[in-house]
């Protein structure tokens, strides 16, 4: 099969399945996202929790990637990685980012801008204490991305702290744990025919009010 431009081009999807109205969506946003969440889970879709991460240097050069939501509430969303990786050098120099997330089963999408934080040590060490024994090892063993010269010099780092940490916990590394996003800009996509998608956005006021309306799509 040959993949040329018009193929691509001819790629296209109805969406039908819902609507989105200004009347059945919360006055918090957060709140609004905790029932689309529900949705998803109840879907069974695919870890429902995947969300693309977008931050940016202090130059303005962007970097996006995939990552898993761990918790969110009223004081941001948040997740967990190596406080050495790209993305802390990117925040670091710029602690601003998106969050987006894309359930394709129910034909929507949420998108979170806000400013982030790193969260409480006590929040980070009770989070990697819950992880599966492989998971906590190898967040010790990586030093996530920095150059390593092959696949067997991470195996064997894997290997060394296994055995130095046989029959007792693993402790959480000081380079490991979780940033919270807090959210002033939230909107909500519903696919719609015709590309005449449904968009309900939310815009923290500095009155601390949430501001809502429908963008044309």
């Amino acid at each position: 099969m040959q993949i040329t431009t018009e193929f691509i081009q001819n790629l296209r999807q109805d969406y039908r399945n819902a609507s989105l109205e200004e009347k059945d969506t919360e006055a918090n946003p957060v709140v609004q996202f905790a029932k689309w969440f529900e949705n998803a889970v109840q879907a069974n879709i695919y870890e429902p929790n995947v969300m693309t991460l977008a931050t940016a240097n202090a130059q303005g050069r962007p970097s996006a990637r995939i990552l898993l939501l761990k918790g969110f509430d009223e004081k941001g969303f948040v997740f967990y990685t190596n406080y050495q990786s790209h993305k802390a050098d990117h925040l670091a120099e710029n602690p601003q980012a998106a969050l987006l997330f894309f359930w394709s089963e129910l034909e929507r999408q949420v998108r979170i801008e806000g400013s982030v934080t790193r969260v409480e040590e006590t929040l980070s060490d009770q989070y990697f204490q819950s992880r599966p024994r492989g998971s906590q090892i190898g967040a010790a063993a990586s030093p996530q991305s920095r150059v390593i010269p092959n696949r067997e010099f991470l195996e064997e780092q894997v290997n060394v702290l296994t055995r130095q940490f046989e029959d007792q916990d693993v402790p959480r590394p000081i380079e490991w744990g979780g940033y919270r996003l807090k959210p002033d800009y939230m909107e909500f996509w519903q696919g719609r025919s015709s590309r005449l998608h449904d968009r309900i956005a939310y815009r923290l006021m500095d009155n601390g009010i949430w501001v809502k309306n429908r963008l044309a799509p």
